[in-house]
């Protein structure tokens, strides 16, 4: 698979873990763009195009549930998935709208498999 050829936006209220996920996905070849809240991104899809959201569940204003509502009311075919350091959000039915859900750990390597795996499966002709 080729990374270069994809866009993700990382949506994350943090700025450490914005600038980590940016850092080793960059890393990985991926064209990277961050914001720091569901607004942002919500105003950012429209003019970046993303391939792929990486988005925080907790997050202050817009939840991270609630801006995977409204990107795929914006356009159901970009490939979001949610990140949190809580496990406990799997069993929360509207998390199921996404695309993967991963926990937050010290090791990214978990994100980058369902980064990979989210993208091949939705873009198999890339």
């Amino acid at each position: 698979m080729d990374t270069q050829q994809y866009s993700i936006l990382v949506v994350d209220d943090e700025e450490n873990i914005r600038w980590l996920y940016k850092e080793e996905l960059e890393e990985e070849g991926y064209s990277i763009t961050a914001a720091a809240s569901g607004e942002e991104a919500l105003q950012m899809i429209p003019e970046t195009k993303p391939d792929l959201v990486v988005m925080d569940i907790k997050m202050p204003g817009i939840s991270g549930v609630d801006t995977l509502i409204k990107i795929k009311e914006m356009d159901k075919n970009i490939p979001v998935i949610l990140c949190s350091a809580y496990g406990d959000y799997k069993q929360d039915f509207t998390t199921w709208a996404s695309d993967a859900y991963v926990v937050k750990a010290a090791s990214l390597d978990e994100l980058k498999k369902a980064i990979r795996e989210v993208l091949e499966k939705r873009y198999p002709e890339k």
